[in-house]
């Protein structure tokens, strides 16, 4: 997709700078496949600026291990293959083995070896204690924002230094910014987000794609 299709017209203007950001980058045909199956299943997707983030950031680590929270119908994994290492391996977990399926079927259909994508269905913070310490190069979570703390906690025994942490969500629909929400959701997130701000153990950033996403190097 071209986003300067839509340009109104008049040289330099661009009446949507979020959109154009959106659609700077394309999609691979797999995660147009996936994000196509999400929505027929009702299920919300990634966006197409999100995936192209994590398609850099897995190359820009050259990611051999990763770790997914929230498979989906994968559309985060078909990002994160393309940037990953050829005999990079992803280990994606979702409490729903159904979705699972979908994506399994998804990323076989695009040539993508089963030994590359280990799919685990189960609770995350039952999953996530028993996979090794120190040893992955890039953990993403997208999954029940009201554990995103535990996530993190996780995520910081699991990365190796210099390993990325991603999360998706920490805007949570424009609900985070406003300190006086004390909705569960953005509460909680808020927590997450001051703990690797107030922290030794990364540098971070946050960007106002998708819902919000944060990224943060393990120091």
């Amino acid at each position: 997709m071209n986003p300067l299709g839509n340009n109104s017209g008049r040289a330099g203007l661009w009446t949507n700078p979020q959109e154009f950001a959106e659609c700077f980058v394309g999609e691979t045909e797999g995660g147009r496949i996936a994000r196509r199956r999400a929505q027929e299943l009702g299920l919300d997707a990634i966006s197409t600026g999100v995936a192209s983030t994590l398609t850099m950031m897995a190359r820009v680590v050259a990611a051999r291990t990763a770790v997914e929270v929230g498979t989906g119908t994968g559309v985060a994994a078909n990002a994160l293959l393309a940037g990953m290492a050829p005999e990079g391996v992803l280990t994606s977990i979702d409490a729903e083995a159904e979705n699972q399926l979908v994506a399994r079927e998804v990323l076989t259909s695009e040539g993508v070896p089963t030994r590359r994508v280990r799919l685990i269905a189960g609770q995350a913070l039952v999953v996530l204690p028993k996979l090794s310490d120190g040893v992955y190069d890039l953990v993403f979570i997208d999954g029940d924002p009201l554990e995103y703390v535990e996530y993190i906690a996780q995520a910081e025994r699991l990365l190796r230094p210099g390993g990325v942490l991603v999360v998706h969500h920490v805007l949570w629909k424009g609900l985070v910014a406003d300190e006086r929400n004390e909705d569960d959701e953005p509460l909680i997130i808020r927590e997450a987000l001051d703990v690797v701000l107030d922290g030794d153990t990364f540098t971070s950033v946050l960007l106002p794609i998708g819902d919000g996403l944060l990224v943060a190097v393990r120091n």
